[in-house]
């Protein structure tokens, strides 16, 4: 790829995030107030480990939002004729990074002989592995969502910051959480905030777009021909 698509991609994917950057960023303000206002915990929890079994907190969040995005993204390139020049390789990639996401979820972590908070790094490498994969599959993808991902999640790192500092009793600042209170500031907002932002759900942002993507690939990709190839 020449310096020029290079600069043309970069150009096509920061207009792609625009909108979704702006509606995330709202979607966390929201959420913020919520909790700092102690609206209804069924929609803002402050829980950091987990969601009350009657609650919908995770609506009022942007975790969820890489994939219904990712299907955006995708449609949106599809259309530009920057589709993935392989649908079947795309496809298979992105059930590869879901199954190495999937892994965090088995009881295999725990065979890692390693404490709290280092676990932490073989969590994000692992994640980052999975986002990694996708790469190859769907470049103009990829990058975007990795865009997406950087501008929905600095906000959020940013908020958590401020939140730690001034023990908001929010689950941006983990209140009621042991571990945060073992740790210095500076030690517990690169291990819980910093890092897991930029790097866990970044990550995870790219896997769950890839998925999407797919998805509307599968839909609607042979109806683009441009570049397209289900082969």
């Amino acid at each position: 790829m020449t310096s020029t698509e290079n600069a043309e991609c970069r150009q096509t994917a920061l207009g792609l995030i625009l909108w979704p950057a702006l509606a995330s960023l709202a979607v966390t303000l929201l959420r913020l107030a919520g909790e700092l206002l102690r609206w209804s915990p069924r929609w803002f929890s402050t829980e950091t480990m987990g969601i009350e079994p009657s609650g919908v907190s995770w609506l009022v969040g942007i975790t969820w939002l890489g994939f219904p995005f990712g299907i955006y993204f995708a449609y949106r390139l599809l259309r530009a004729g920057m589709g993935p020049r392989s649908v079947r390789k795309t496809t298979l990639l992105a059930l590869c990074g879901l199954l190495i996401m999937l892994l965090l979820e088995t009881p295999a972590l725990g065979l890692i002989r390693v404490g709290f908070p280092q676990i932490l790094i073989f969590v994000w490498l692992t994640m980052v592995l999975a986002a990694a994969l996708q790469y190859s599959g769907w470049p103009e993808l990829f990058r975007t969502l990795l865009l997406y991902g950087l501008a929905a999640r600095i906000p959020v790192a940013i908020i958590m910051l401020l939140a730690m500092a001034g023990n908001w009793g929010t689950h941006y600042d983990y209140v009621g959480t042991p571990f945060r209170s073992s740790m210095a500031f500076v030690a517990g907002y690169l291990w819980l905030a910093f890092f897991p932002q930029l790097v866990f759900w970044v990550a995870f942002t790219v896997v769950l777009g890839f998925l999407g993507g797919t998805v509307a690939t599968l839909l609607i990709g042979r109806k683009l021909p441009d570049r397209v190839d289900v082969i």
